[in-house]
């Protein structure tokens, strides 16, 4: 619901933009109905996507746009489907960068200000569509967004043929025995006044005439002209033009533009020929004739700007509706609507095009006409090119050529060039496999196959013997077009061979097996022996292939003995490896690595020590540290062991590809609760007194540490509580502790002062007592050995609590969580207890 809501949002809000911005309502088509978007380009589609994304919108935004234009459903689905596939292939979006105009200065200005208000500049921005429509060949050229196009150059040296008129200005330089610089304005009524000279009439003639003129009266005036004194006449400041812009052009009206303006320029300025204008047959008309006939395909095709003329004032530029105007869509350079003028062919069309691009189906064109009241399809044979006549409302197509091969077979496999090849006429599969290099040495040579296609294009499979096609003529086999040769290697139809080894090697794994191998070339790939590996007794054991499956006993693999002495050689030198065999390499058996033990706490001398025999035990090691201090408390001692040791594992030998899943998983577990509490336990700790929440201070029981009694040890060594010691094992002998830790589901957990005789619940009770959570009769002790003691009961509703020490720590756990009933649950009950009822006083009746 909320997404359709969003939807409406979307779509009333875009609405409102349609109705209240005209600039957006008129700059978009009306209708699209008549769009194909088959006919349109990647590029096309990429700078609707672009614009569109300037302008904030969505691809969905976008459909909607098109479909409120009238584009039919069919082609909204084809546009979805060409948009997605672009934005998948877009690694990201192009930004048009646009340079910012630079001043620059100018010996020469215009001598008014530019009236920009008709002038067309960038297309609208809304005006997105527009590329979907096809395009009119050369009217980029007039709506492009960069304002400098066309703009008169007023740095270029002044045209000997440029007519001067009222508002320009005239440069007059005297130099040599006489020295004069003067600058004129040429006044409305056309005259200069040259200081000491006199007044000429400049207005109406070119710059050549003028500057004679000037020459012939300074000469006059006594400069001696030619005589030691020259004079150089040019035009400053230039003035204004009115062209007046009509017909099918973008903006008609009258403009106002520099003298030097031509053709060119005024139709930039009026935004170029309209969509119905004529680029072919535009008029320049002066004093009410046509004195130039401009076509810009001159300049568009061949660059040529013989009819760019230059105006004057009042001069009429006139664009008439064009009379001939084809579509040309497919594989040609410039796809576009062309303009045709009297006596031009299709080929004049395709020149103007640029030609067919490099898939073009040049044999034949197909032509779209319109006959009468319907429309019809052509077909222009290329022979006819030069001959054909397009008329008014011809689309022609341009295919491309069809993706298929006349004369392509492939091989693959292995063979040492695998690809495509030409299919010459009798070609053989022989011949094929030759010119692909030939077979590799792993081919398998029993067996091939050619997938060819039947006369339906249906695929059928043909097999041959490879080493009958190459040794026997009779058994080669002629080749058709699209024939796909396969030949295998041997290597594609086996498993992949290789070797196994485990045990005191530096790099145990897996190994690629090769013929001949050894086991100490096996030994040597996985970096050798370690330093108490037994060359004696290595064990290859090998798959079986004759087992029994009907005798209980029967074999699962073979096992061999092999001995390797100290230089890597074996012993037995016949003896070779087989693929997937598994080499086992065992330790010596008398080698050892030092074992370390640590004692921390209240002994003479704490630290680490060296295990010196295997049953040396926890009382050997307090009488090497030199015994207890006289404030350690016996018994709150403890031994803490490593997990790995706890499950039986020995550290220096592990091998997690060894070891039972089972195991290892345990081996996880117990680590992972070993940190958790390692983390609480700290948080409990750094939490003292400071009313720490309940939350950071639960005590989670040491699941590493082992209950020791140290009196009974010392007293008694060499019994059963006297453990063997084990590698890493730490013996921590604390200083006696004056406190008691409450933890758990009371209302103050925190720290007591130990007070003999004090009960388990006077503790309780100096927490604050039980929370309303509290399980009561699940509260334990943990003493500082590490051992736990729980809560016992006593008859039917007493509980014996353990006795308290110094040290000790208090744990009361949470109540479960119960669920209440249902309403469903109590009516269960509720029947199931009258149907009880009602069954035991039938029983009962019937024994009366």
């Amino acid at each position: 619901m909320n997404k359709f809501r969003l939807h409406l949002s979307v779509i009333a809000i875009f609405l409102c933009v349609l109705a209240y911005s005209p600039a957006f309502s008129q700059s978009i088509p009306q209708n699209l109905s008549g769009i194909n978007v088959d006919d349109l380009s990647d590029g096309q589609i990429m700078q609707l996507m672009q614009k569109a994304q300037a302008m904030g919108l969505s691809d969905s935004q976008i459909i909607q746009l098109a479909q409120s234009r009238g584009l039919p459903d069919s082609q909204i689905q084809k546009l979805q489907s060409r948009v997605a596939d672009l934005r998948k292939k877009s690694g990201g979006t192009n930004n048009a960068m646009g340079g910012s105009d630079t001043s620059r200065q100018s010996s020469r200005k215009l001598n008014y200000t530019p009236d920009t208000t008709n002038i067309l500049k960038q297309a609208n921005p809304y005006d997105f569509f527009e590329q979907l429509k096809p395009q009119i060949f050369g009217a980029d050229l007039f709506r492009n967004s960069n304002r400098n196009t066309f703009q008169p150059n007023l740095k270029l040296a002044t045209p000997v043929n440029y007519i001067v008129g009222p508002d320009d200005q005239i440069n007059i330089n005297v130099y040599g025995n006489s020295v004069a610089d003067w600058s004129l304005d040429v006044s409305p009524e056309g005259n200069i006044n040259i200081p000491g000279v006199g007044v000429l009439n400049v207005a109406g003639k070119t710059m050549t005439e003028v500057a004679a003129i000037i020459k012939s009266r300074l000469a006059a005036s006594n400069y001696a002209i030619g005589k030691g004194t020259n004079v150089k006449v040019s035009l400053g400041n230039i003035r204004s033009i009115n062209v007046v812009l009509q017909g099918q052009v973008m903006k008609p009206g009258t403009y106002t533009l520099p003298s030097l303006s031509s053709v060119f320029n005024a139709l930039y300025a009026a935004g170029g020929p309209n969509d119905v204008g004529s680029f072919r047959q535009i008029e320049v008309i002066r004093d009410n004739k046509v004195i130039r006939h401009v076509d810009l395909y001159d300049f568009l095709v061949k660059g040529s700007q013989k009819d760019n003329i230059s105006l004057q004032d009042q001069d009429v530029i006139r664009v008439p509706s064009y009379k001939v105007r084809v579509q040309l869509k497919g594989e040609v350079k410039i796809p576009a609507l062309f303009e045709v003028l009297q006596g031009e062919t299709l080929q004049n069309v395709l020149d103007f095009s640029g030609g067919f691009t490099d898939e073009a189906y040049t044999t034949r064109i197909k032509v779209d006409q319109v006959n009468d009241q319907q429309r019809k399809i052509t077909d222009v044979l290329e022979k006819n090119y030069g001959s054909y006549i397009p008329v008014r409302g011809d689309k022609f197509t341009i295919d491309k050529i069809i993706d298929r091969y006349e004369n392509r077979v492939q091989i693959e496999g292995a063979v040492f060039r695998p690809g495509k090849f030409e299919l010459k006429k009798g070609m053989t599969l022989s011949q094929l496999i030759k010119n692909a290099g030939g077979v590799k040495e792993d081919a398998f040579t029993g067996h091939g196959s050619i997938t060819r296609l039947n006369p339906d294009n249906t695929p059928q499979q043909l097999s041959f013997n490879l080493l009958d096609v190459m040794s026997k003529p009779s058994s080669d086999i002629l080749l058709q077009r699209e024939d796909s040769v396969t030949i295998a290697s041997i290597f594609d139809l086996r498993n992949k061979f290789n070797v196994t080894i485990k045990g005191e090697v530096r790099n145990p794994g897996d190994y690629s097996f090769a013929d001949s191998m050894k086991v100490t070339d096996l030994i040597i790939k996985a970096g050798g022996l370690k330093e108490g590996a037994s060359g004696k007794r290595i064990e290859v054991s090998r798959r079986v292939f004759d087992s029994d499956p009907t005798v209980l006993n029967s074999k699962v693999a073979q096992v061999f003995s092999v001995n390797v002495d100290n230089g890597l050689k074996t012993i037995d030198a016949n003896f070779s490896l087989t693929p997937y065999d598994i080499v086992s390499v065992y330790s010596l058996p008398g080698y050892e690595v030092q074992k370390v033990v640590k004692i921390e706490g209240e002994v003479l001398y704490p630290g680490y020590y060296t295990i010196q025999n295997k049953n040396e035990r926890i009382s050997d090691i307090i009488k090497r540290a030199g015994g207890l201090t006289k404030s350690a408390d016996v018994d709150g001692s403890s031994l803490k062991r490593d997990n790995a040791a706890v499950l039986g594992i020995d550290k220096t030998k592990i091998d997690t590809s060894e070891i039972n899943q089972e195991r290892m998983a345990n081996f996880q577990r117990l680590q992972n609760d070993y940190n958790v509490s390692s983390s609480n336990g700290a948080a409990s700790n750094a939490s003292g007194n400071n009313g720490a929440s309940k939350k950071d201070s639960i005590f989670k029981p040491r699941n590493n540490y082992i209950g020791i009694d140290l009196r009974k040890i010392l007293q008694n060594p060499g019994t059963k509580e006297d453990l063997i010691l084990d590698d890493a094992d730490v013996l921590r002998v604390p200083r006696l502790l004056q406190t008691v830790r409450v933890n758990g589901e009371v209302l103050y957990p925190s720290a007591i002062v130990y007070s003999q005789g004090k009960s388990f619940k006077g503790y309780i009770l100096n927490a604050g007592g039980f929370s309303p959570n509290a399980l009561k009769r699940g509260a334990y002790i943990v003493y500082p050995n590490g051992t736990v003691q729980g809560s016992k009961k006593v008859l039917l509703f007493f509980n014996s609590r353990p006795k308290v020490k110094p040290g000790s720590e208090i744990y009361v756990p949470q109540k479960p969580e119960s669920k209440g009933n249902t309403t469903q649950e109590i009516l269960g009950f509720t029947t199931a207890l009258a149907s009880l009822g009602a069954i035991i006083l039938g029983i009962l009746s019937l024994n009366k």
